[in-house]
């Protein structure tokens, strides 16, 4: 759907993008991480034609970027601008023919995404008395309201409550079945819960990318958690555990033990075998996949 050809951008002698190549697949939904300053918004306008690289090229459909293509594009911006003296609905409108929609498609489009965003009852009312997060689902609605193939989103939740967050990522969930989405985030939960692929930014170069499931193949380390009738008994079981071969690491964490190895199915079994052997006095038992956190600090790390 969308590809980005060794694509550089540089202000100066800094370098914000460093050669980044990868393809965006139909109907996916992409989650562009990274730590602050590794180039995501700056990637995100080149894609939405808002900034022209310095070198390489975005393709859409084999629509290369010396033809504008934003028409196909939605874009939200980490910090979306809005006109205050206009009504929701009428910034809508304004939005939808910005985007090559005649005035009654803007009309009949504007009427149908405030429905979808969750702000209908505010569509007459001044976007100046918005809230902050009325005001990022009135900047979703604009994005989409032209029915774009690809949607780009800097940040989309950051500046919404929890509800607001989930009415949201239900939304993305339930576009992406008509349009590709990106966006970047840094809350990794939202990530790992609606994300089918992953791209990891790191200093303006691509460090890594894949879907989820390829990911946590490549990089889980599994965690298991024991529980002890008497907190006192941590200390010497930690000791205990600590000896066993396989262990990579093992640590209090409050009431209970945090033991990681590589191989979780073989720990598992030692740690049953060696508890079943001992009769340790345990009351729980837990296997916890790594999160995508781990995930991220490992490759960043790296």
């Amino acid at each position: 759907m969308l590809t980005a050809k060794h694509v550089s951008k540089k202000y100066g002698t800094h370098t914000a993008v460093d050669d980044v190549s990868f393809t965006l697949a139909e109907g996916r939904c992409i989650a562009l991480l990274g730590p602050n300053g590794a180039g995501k918004t700056t990637i995100l306008r080149i894609l939405s034609g808002l900034l022209t690289p310095t070198e390489g090229e975005v393709e859409l459909e084999n629509i290369v970027n010396r033809v504008d293509y934003r028409k196909y594009i939605g874009y939200l911006p980490q910090y979306p601008v809005f006109y205050h003296w206009m009504t929701g609905r009428e910034f809508l409108i304004y939005s939808g023919q910005l985007a090559f929609l005649s005035k009654a498609e803007a009309v009949k489009a504007a009427d149908d995404v405030l429905k979808k965003v969750n702000i209908v009852k505010a569509k007459n009312k001044r976007i100046g008395s918005y809230s902050g997060g009325m005001k990022q689902r009135l900047g979703l609605a604009q994005a989409i309201i032209h029915q774009p193939k690809v949607l780009i989103l800097d940040e989309p939740v950051s500046s919404l409550d929890p509800i607001g967050r989930r009415d949201v990522l239900t939304l993305m969930e339930e576009l992406k079945k008509t349009m590709t989405i990106l966006f970047s985030t840094h809350i990794l939960s939202d990530a790992d819960e609606i994300s089918d692929e992953m791209l990891l930014l790191h200093k303006g170069r691509l460090v890594e990318s894949g879907s989820m499931a390829e990911l946590r193949k490549k990089y889980q380390t599994a965690t298991i958690e024991l529980e002890f009738q008497d907190q006192q008994d941590l200390q010497y079981y930690e000791n205990k555990i600590r000896n066993l071969q396989l262990v990579i690491d093992v640590h209090v964490k409050q009431d209970s033990l945090s033991v990681t190895a590589e191989d979780i199915n073989l720990l598992r079994k030692v740690l049953l075998e060696k508890a079943g052997e001992e009769n340790w006095p345990l009351t729980g038992f837990a296997l916890n996949k790594a999160a995508l956190e781990d995930m991220f600090m490992k490759v960043v790390k790296q």
